[in-house]
């Protein structure tokens, strides 16, 4: 599951981390790793501290993504500091220490850690990191291209959920009130048509990143979705349950090669 940075971190104000939310978060993610050991796996978004750390770098470096190195280890380091309060053993992780980059910017794994990890029964945090390319050239990559990387790292059937502020994508832009449901991700032209400009606090492509990651990972087999997340959930065990037995009151959108048995759209 990825929880976005806009959950836990107001991104126009520099450093902002909310620990109380990411508090409450925990409570849930540790309920439900206590339940499914073995099978979640957790990636935190960057907030206002990653996109701090890409703001007005020079393009002209090759290594200038070097500090969203530290800034995103101090985000993963929040997290587990919160689960490991709650007797969770939690094990931050750095993508840019399991992968590089080919040509195309597609992930080439170099580690089977998070599978090692998953099977001693600890949770895994994984976050955006800087990553190299094939040249030894550093690429600031978003948390939401860390989905990616599992797809090819774990060798086992992967269901990605993504909680952000809105509950999918949205149709008829900022304050729409009607979620597109599916997305098949041989054919997502609908999914992008629905896309809106980006806040100018945003670093790393905003939603249509999210959304391109989720084409890519769907397209080799994952089911992925988009959520709204609420810290006061008490209760994600469906997460882990077959699509067609999720509440109809659930408002998200679904990326998969296959649609499924339709949850009712009825508000």
């Amino acid at each position: 599951m990825k929880i976005g940075g806009s959950l836990f971190s107001d991104k126009s104000v520099a450093g902002s981390l909310d620990k109380g939310r990411i508090a409450r978060f925990a409570r849930v993610i540790s309920s439900l790793h206590e339940r499914f050991p073995g099978q979640v796996v957790l990636i935190t978004g960057g907030g206002a501290i990653g996109h701090g750390a890409l703001r007005g770098i020079d393009p002209a470096d090759p290594f200038a993504a070097i500090g969203l190195t530290k800034a995103l280890a101090d985000v993963r380091w929040a997290w587990t500091q919160a689960l490991v309060g709650l007797g969770v053993r939690a094990f931050p992780l750095q993508l840019g220490a399991m992968a590089t980059l080919d040509d195309d910017l597609s992930f080439r794994v170099r580690a089977d850690i998070v599978e090692r990890v998953l099977a001693s029964g600890a949770l895994p945090i994984l976050s955006g990191d800087s990553v190299l390319d094939a040249n030894g050239n550093l690429h600031g990559l978003s948390s939401d291209r860390v989905p990616e990387f599992l797809v090819r790292a774990l060798q086992t059937p992967l269901r990605v959920a993504s909680f952000t502020d809105v509950p999918g994508i949205v149709l008829g832009g900022p304050g729409g009130k009607e979620t597109l449901r599916y997305v098949d991700p041989m054919t997502p032209q609908a999914a992008y048509e629905a896309l809106w400009t980006n806040s100018e606090w945003d670093t790393t492509g905003g939603f249509k990143t999210k959304v391109d990651a989720l084409i890519r990972c769907a397209a080799e087999g994952a089911e992925c979705f988009i959520l709204e997340g609420v810290a006061q959930d008490s209760e994600w065990a469906y997460l882990l349950s077959p699509y067609s037995g999720w509440s109809n009151k659930l408002h998200c959108t679904r990326i998969a090669r296959s649609p499924a048995a339709a949850v009712s759209t009825a508000e």
